[in-house]
């Protein structure tokens, strides 16, 4: 009735607050907060979209990018029990503090990563899923997770005597226990992001929840002014330990290049870059891996897959099949084109596997691409060395004569069709019995013409 409570303190003041951020090398992002008898140690991790987590729901399947564990163990209470699968209570606290960091998460296009916190509670007094909200907060933004804002929790409870009433500001286990509400309010220096009210008498009036929301609110700001102190944003750099994750938007008619029959060309690029790549179905691309040369490594290859060739750029290639007449050339990832064997050197090549053999790494010229797409290449006009582009010392083919220029093989070879044995050019279509046309038709003096057999003479 004096307004003092069990620990000595006023209604309205916060215990000794002690913040601290990245005391966990090895982690991506790592925060101790203690408030009081209440301890937490958040841990941040950042992964790719192949570890986001899978819910399965009642509207299917759904995938989250951002989880929050909470870990209460016995030992922060000072009891002995064996560790197994979350509690309801752990679940529910959990989810509590979700919610309260959830809100202030940037989006997949601006941070592509998946985030996991890990908030183990150490010891509690009290209000330990407001501890890892702050703890939590504070552990993303030494990761690196540029959140909108830092967010702050507190409990608030409640005396209640007859019409006489008394909030109080982060409560002790015992002020749980023995009060009349427990009314967990989480949020910014802008506004509430969650909160969350249990009671113990029949309900409340208005002014007891005005009261406590406007006595939270001073309380949160306190609390901020703490975690301020250790760290007032997020930092502009993620910890060396994590890995680092570019995207790049490709059109969607070629998401089957990159990826290739039955994932071969994908594969490829991940065995060989030793980075992570995933491929959504509008095309976007995220590249992934703690190798920043990896990274650089895969989107090359990748913006060569999707790069249109050009006739005149030399590309680096592999030889991936021989025939009579030449090799075939992959090259800028998933295109093919024929380099023929007159184009191998400069001088005469007998056969192609005298030059050439399967999986050898070529440099080569696109000299054609015709309308049907197929790719003419040439290596003997660039150096296999350095990939330069060579003088062309070939004389050049003779020009082929015109084909009315052969001799007497002249489309006027026969004569004008109207001089040709007395036909005229207006080839009178009534002309008589078959028999009576032999006259004309080309023979000495008029008569029936000697290359005619004798049964078809007239006698």
């Amino acid at each position: 009735r004096d307004g003092t409570r069990i620990d000595g303190r006023t209604t309205t003041q916060v215990r000794p607050i002690e913040a601290m951020v990245g005391f966990l090398p090895r982690t991506h992002g790592s925060a101790l907060f203690t408030r009081g008898e209440t301890q937490a140690i958040c841990t941040t991790t950042l992964g790719t979209k192949d570890s986001e987590q899978m819910i399965d729901g009642l509207e299917g399947l759904s995938y989250s990018n951002f989880m929050l564990h909470y870990n209460f163990p016995p030992y922060s209470v000072g009891e002995v029990g064996r560790f197994g699968a979350p509690s309801r209570r752990d679940t529910g606290h959990g989810k509590l503090a979700w919610r309260a960091l959830q809100a202030v998460l940037p989006s997949k296009e601006d941070f592509p990563y998946t985030i996991r916190v890990v908030s183990d509670i150490t010891e509690s007094n009290g209000s330990s899923s407001m501890a890892t909200v702050c703890g939590g907060a504070l552990s993303m933004m030494d990761a690196g997770v540029p959140i909108t804002r830092p967010v702050s929790g507190i409990a608030m409870g409640l005396i209640l005597e007859g019409e006489e009433f008394t909030v109080l500001s982060d409560i002790l286990g015992d002020e749980d226990h023995l009060g009349d509400m427990d009314f967990k309010v989480a949020g910014t220096s802008e506004g509430i992001t969650t909160m969350q009210m249990d009671i113990k008498v029949a309900g409340i009036t208005k002014e007891i929840f005005s009261a406590a929301l406007n006595q939270a609110r001073e309380g949160r700001a306190h609390i901020l002014g703490e975690m301020t102190k250790a760290l007032g944003s997020a930092r502009t750099e993620l910890s060396a330990h994590a890995p680092r994750i570019e995207t790049m938007q490709i059109d969607k008619s070629k998401i089957r290049d990159v990826i290739g029959t039955g994932g071969k060309v994908i594969r490829e690029i991940v065995a060989e870059t030793g980075a992570k790549v995933d491929i959504d179905d509008e095309g976007l691309i995220k590249i992934s891996s703690s190798d920043l040369s990896q990274i650089e490594a895969a989107r090359k290859w990748i913006a060569s897959i999707v790069e249109e060739a050009q006739v005149g750029k030399i590309y680096d290639g592999k030889v991936v099949n021989i025939v009579d007449f030449g090799a075939f050339v992959n090259f800028m990832g998933g295109k093919d084109g024929l380099v023929h064997i007159s184009e191998m050197r400069n001088e005469r090549v007998e056969k192609p596997t005298d030059v050439v053999s399967e999986g050898q790494a070529v440099k080569v010229k696109v000299l054609e691409i015709d309308n049907r797409g197929k790719v003419r290449l040439s290596m003997r006009v660039v150096d296999q060395e350095t990939g330069e582009e060579l003088e062309d010392t070939r004389p050049p083919r003779e020009p082929r004569e015109p084909r009315g220029d052969r001799g007497d093989r002249g489309g006027d070879r026969r004569g004008p069709r109207g001089d040709r044995s007395g036909r005229g050019g207006g080839r009178d279509r009534d002309r008589g019995p078959r028999r009576d046309r032999g006259g004309d038709s080309g023979g000495s003096g008029g008569g029936v013409p000697d290359h005619v057999p004798a049964f078809l003479k007239d006698d």
